[in-house]
């Protein structure tokens, strides 16, 4: 109905045509699987520097300008392969694991590691939490095999 997002209880949201009235404050922010995509793809950090030169982004309201200058564009990326994985793998676990929670405490924890990744500093405490998200990740194997073949595609365009 709403993944879990923040989106639960938005009077914009109406069930089975999602967003009515999606504005730059939803659209900018990352949430659980769409934060970890962007962080496993490399585009993470740039998507956050992108949206902090928007002006006027409120929590489910909207003061943007019609127009302002931005100095830093997102570079365009076809992500829509890796996130089909990325879905089909879910789809697959919560089938594997019933349990009314367990794809939002899956969420739950990716989103909470990937804002200690981007809080602390000290190398040691990156590792861990790296590895913790590999952990968590682990059976997405749909969208691991995805993302091997997209570093690779990413890493010899790149190059060449």
């Amino acid at each position: 109905m709403n993944g879990g997002s923040c989106c639960s209880g938005c009077v914009h949201l109406a069930d089975g045509r999602g967003c009515t009235l999606r504005n730059t404050s939803c659209t900018a922010w990352l949430c659980g699987f769409l934060g970890f995509l962007l962080y496993e793809t490399g585009l993470y950090q740039e998507w956050t520097e992108f949206w902090r030169q928007v002006p006027g982004r409120n929590y489910r309201m909207d003061n943007t300008p019609d127009i302002f200058p931005i100095s830093k564009a997102l570079p365009k990326r076809n992500l829509q392969f890796l996130s089909h994985e990325l879905a089909e793998d879910l789809n697959a676990l919560s089938l594997l694991h019933p349990q009314k929670r367990y794809i939002l405490d899956l969420r739950e924890q990716i989103d909470n590691c990937l804002d200690e990744l981007f809080y602390w500093k000290s190398p040691e405490k990156q590792t861990a939490i790296k590895n913790k998200l590999r952990l968590l990740s682990k059976d997405f194997s749909r969208f691991n095999q995805a993302l091997a073949s997209y570093r690779k595609d990413t890493e010899s365009s790149v190059n060449s």
